[in-house]
């Protein structure tokens, strides 16, 4: 199959979407390849290993710790690269390597290939977060168009929507784990097409196409350290019930069945979140909605070891599913009004004391379930965290001017 080229790609198509349209539906397919199959497959599928290929809590939660360390990896990797074509090329890297690592679960009941594989499919995922949207932002900005990625963003709940659903079907075939896994490895190709096809390779910046951007306002040294720890909290609490929700409700004998429904309620509350979260911050600010988020989640994180009911699940998985990625779209937009030409600069920082947590909590959760033959204890621990979190970003409203001056930016209406 040949290449296409950027020009087919970005000229007006005779189908159905248009050139803006198609680039950003192809950066929806990397999220539901990169992020819906290659990392939260394995959220459903937990369950479906323990009783199948007898994997323990604790290397349940040691396989989440390695797909979360390829993730870091792959963050650091992308940012250490500043050409477009180098990071274009690398993006397509990561497409095939998340079909490949998804295949590669199937091949064998073994806990190091798995952990090979864990870790290539986090490497992999970091292309569809991280530069899928640097690549569109670039394409959307050469073409006179908004900067906005609310649609690409949509494509993590719609992964997580996706990868509940497909094990859900697959599971009333009688699949068993292997199958499962090649099943999603074939559906990793499907969307792997547009993934690949409809996003143009990146053009050279055109003149004057930079203009009019905001100098540099660098935080104060009391920002970047409260939000470094707010930020590790946040991460902390978002990977436990990212990684073993499904694994909790199944547990419980009166929730049997409901753990991949669950999932994909947390998918589908997360789909609208980013753009739901920046009308929020026009009221209360970007601290003060990062806030409310976290509060918010820490709810929907503990509601779980609290009640065994099913309303109480369902309603954990929307309030953790509506806020988790609105912490996330609020941080990088602090980090866009703060450095507005090389937000990087503060997001390489942000994300990795959000990747430590990831790696630290999966693996912590597991350890502590194994003992205790629960996840309660896990669950607590992550809510402690957020709630943690959340009053420090309290206390940096309070005393720093910078925090202070990006809530009263948020407040303010662009162009005003």
């Amino acid at each position: 199959m040949a290449t296409p080229t950027s020009s087919s790609l970005g000229a007006p198509s005779p189908g159905f979407f248009s050139p803006r349209y198609r680039v950003l539906l192809a950066g929806v397919f990397s999220q539901l390849l990169c992020i819906g199959i290659a990392r939260f497959a394995y959220t459903p599928l937990l369950p479906v290993m323990q009783q199948q290929a007898w994997l323990s809590d604790a290397q349940g939660g040691w396989l989440a710790a390695l797909n979360y360390a390829g993730y870091m990896l792959g963050a650091l990797t992308a940012a250490s690269i500043s050409s477009l074509r180098l990071k274009d090329t690398l993006y397509r890297l990561t497409l095939l390597l998340a079909v490949l690592s998804t295949a590669g679960m199937a091949l064998a009941d073994s806990f190091w290939l798995w952990a090979a594989m864990r870790l290539v499919a986090g490497f992999s995922s970091s292309g569809a977060m991280l530069l899928a949207s640097g690549l569109i932002l670039h394409w959307l900005i050469q073409n006179r168009h908004r900067g906005e990625l609310g649609i690409h963003f949509a494509g993590v709940g719609l992964g997580m929507l996706l990868a509940a659903l497909a094990v859900e079907l697959m599971m009333r075939f009688a699949l068993d784990w292997q199958a499962q896994w090649w099943g999603f490895a074939l559906l990793g190709v499907v969307l792997l097409v547009p993934a690949w096809r409809w996003l143009p390779r990146p053009e050279k910046p055109r003149a004057g196409g930079g203009g009019g951007q905001r100098e540099a306002q660098p935080p104060s040294r009391t920002f970047m350290r409260l939000m470094l720890a707010a930020y590790f909290c946040a991460g902390y609490g978002y990977v436990v019930s990212a990684t073993f929700i499904v694994a909790i409700i199944e547990r419980e004998p009166l929730l049997a069945g409901a753990g991949n429904w669950t999932f994909a309620l947390v998918g589908l509350a997360a789909a609208p979140t980013v753009m739901l979260w920046d009308l929020v911050a026009r009221r209360l600010g970007y601290l003060g909605a990062l806030i409310a988020a976290m509060a918010l989640q820490v709810v929907g994180i503990l509601l779980p070891a609290m009640t065994s009911s099913l309303a109480g699940v369902l309603l954990s998985a929307v309030l953790y599913g509506g806020t988790f990625l609105g912490c996330v779209s609020l941080v990088l937009t602090m980090a866009g009004r703060l450095y507005p030409q090389s937000p990087a600069r503060m997001m390489g920082r942000m994300t990795l004391a959000y990747g430590v947590a990831q790696i630290v909590a999966p693996a912590l959760t597991g350890m502590l379930a194994e003992a205790s033959g629960h996840y309660a204890v896990g669950l607590w621990l992550a809510g402690g965290f957020v709630a943690l979190g959340a009053g420090l970003l309290i206390w940096l409203r309070l005393v720093d001017r910078t925090a202070q001056r990006l809530d009263e930016e948020a407040r303010v209406p662009a162009g005003a």
